[in-house]
């Protein structure tokens, strides 16, 4: 599918630049968002490098502050396009308890993996209803279960993922279709950025086995999106793990967690 328009927010690293060099050969202009512009300009030049005929707009934008929001969303309408897809990507995490969290961490993560989500899908939903286009939120795997030590994030990618789910039946017959990607872990900057003092990164024996590439997240994305599906699991296992969580009773989902490795630190005074 060729766009006239394509948006890619959390663009600077991770999935966000795997899903702009993706689709760079599909569109005549792409705006790169993310709040590190000397990041958004090195990828810019990459790409332009690869694709000539392509112009690469870079949007310097922090997700978590509403007024930088709204000078985005004014700055895309602005933009003379046609078909546009939008592909919601940025995110941030924060393991570790949430009587421990920094209240302004707490506010970024719901502003930045929800309300900038919502917001921005509704700011251009009357141009893509208008001119046609499609919606790529990016959830996870972890919107199928809740997290002990990731409480807030598991939260905030089941409330991508419900909210993906809804509005795709809203608009799945006017040309616009939306879809919900759930990838468990992959190799990004994503784990480094959301490590907070005090928390074992540790991995579980088992998590290794269910880690997925930025390229196989993506195209398997993108194959997903031109059927019209709701959700993108990356590969066979992750699509597994996922029925498995949502089929589990919650009585023993809840037995599973509750006895899970200890991943947060004792703190000083008894706080765990």
């Amino acid at each position: 599918m060729e766009y006239e328009l394509i948006i890619v927010t959390g663009a600077s690293s991770g999935l966000g630049e795997g899903f702009a060099e993706a689709l760079a050969g599909r569109t005549r202009r792409m705006a790169l968002v993310a709040r590190r512009r000397e990041r958004l300009e090195a990828l810019a030049q990459r790409m332009q490098a690869v694709h000539p005929g392509v112009e690469f707009l870079c949007m310097p934008c922090d997700l978590s502050q509403p007024t930088e929001r709204e000078r985005l969303l004014e700055s895309l309408r602005e933009l003379a396009a046609g078909r546009t897809l939008l592909v919601n990507n940025a995110g941030l995490g924060d393991y570790g308890e949430l009587a421990t969290a920094a209240p302004d961490r707490i506010r970024q993560l719901m502003q930045v993996n929800m309300l900038a989500v919502v917001e921005l899908a509704h700011g251009l939903l009357p141009r893509l209803l208008q001119v046609g286009g499609d919606i790529i939120n990016i959830a996870s795997l972890a919107a199928d279960v809740f997290l002990p030590d990731f409480a807030l994030y598991a939260a905030s990618k089941a409330f991508v993922a419900s909210f993906s789910e809804g509005l795709r039946l809203e608009v799945f017959d006017r040309r616009v279709r939306v879809l919900a990607v759930c990838p468990g872990p992959v190799h990004t900057e994503f784990g480094a950025v959301a490590q907070r003092a005090g928390y074992d990164r540790g991995d579980a024996p088992f998590k290794s086995c269910f880690y997925t590439r930025v390229s196989e997240v993506v195209r398997s994305a993108l194959r997903a999106l031109e059927a019209g599906k709701a959700r993108a699991y990356p590969s066979v296992k992750v699509w597994v793990c996922g029925w498995l969580l949502r089929s589990l009773p919650l009585c023993l989902l809840r037995a599973m967690l509750a006895w899970r490795p200890r991943r947060v630190k004792a703190q000083p005074g008894g706080t765990a």
